[in-house]
């Protein structure tokens, strides 16, 4: 196992105003490769404080976050660019570019990387069967419903072999038989494909699916369940 995530005593503060909020209170955790892991928690406790920092999208104001041996807060913004190219990011409303087939989602993610056109075409239509969709990779948004266009999404996170996912409500913006679906998709990503994944959820039925759990409140880590 090669520790993916490591957050020692990590602190965040905002300020509204002149008032200071802790989002964050001295979190520790750790996450190991083909960890699945659920972050859990009611609004307010600071899941999504903790997801944006691992994300490299957000600076702690305290304590220690490390990404594969790297502390990020040695790292000037375009080396933290270069950490977030290597994560997948997957997001409860999708994200979807409009007027493009799920086929140039996909591809789009790969045009920052050094990859010829053919090769994308033909890592996006792979990317797009692993996830169940080979007979949609013509279709637009608008033309797939919500669980298709989370799969799309999915796809085009998985596009450039991150070190592993970020999902921040993936299945809160579908229905419950969906979200199903998308459930049993994500733990045969890590089950079959080894693809480490990080989510953040309230909901604790789908958080019994992931095999760990970490329950967030008040900006620290209340409790931790190995499912």
């Amino acid at each position: 196992m090669t520790t993916i995530v490591e957050a020692t005593s990590l602190k965040k503060t905002y300020m509204l105003g002149k008032i200071p909020v802790e989002a964050l209170r001295g979190v520790n955790l750790k996450i190991e490769s083909d960890d699945f892991l659920a972050i859990l928690g009611p609004s307010g406790s600071g899941k999504s404080t903790l997801l944006n920092l691992i994300g490299a999208l957000d600076k702690p104001t305290g304590g220690k976050l490390s990404i594969e041996g790297i502390d990020l807060s040695s790292l000037n913004d375009n080396q933290l660019a270069d950490i977030r190219r290597r994560i997948g990011f997957v997001f409860q409303f999708f994200n979807l570019i409009p007027r493009f087939t799920a086929r140039a989602n996909v591809e789009l993610a790969m045009s920052i990387a050094d990859v010829s056109r053919a090769e994308r075409r033909k890592q996006a239509e792979e990317l797009l069967e692993t996830v169940g969709l080979k007979g949609r990779m013509g279709h637009k948004p608008a033309e797939l419903s919500g669980g298709e266009q989370q799969r799309v999404a999915i796809a085009r996170a998985l596009a450039n072999n991150p070190r592993f996912l970020l999902m921040d409500e993936p299945t809160g913006n579908i229905d419950s038989k969906t979200a199903n679906e998308i459930m049993h998709l994500v733990k045969r990503l890590n089950e079959e494909k080894g693809v480490t994944i990080i989510m953040v959820t309230h909901d604790q039925q789908l958080a019994r699916e992931t095999k760990r759990t970490v329950q967030m409140f008040d900006g620290v880590i209340a409790k931790e369940i190995v499912n």
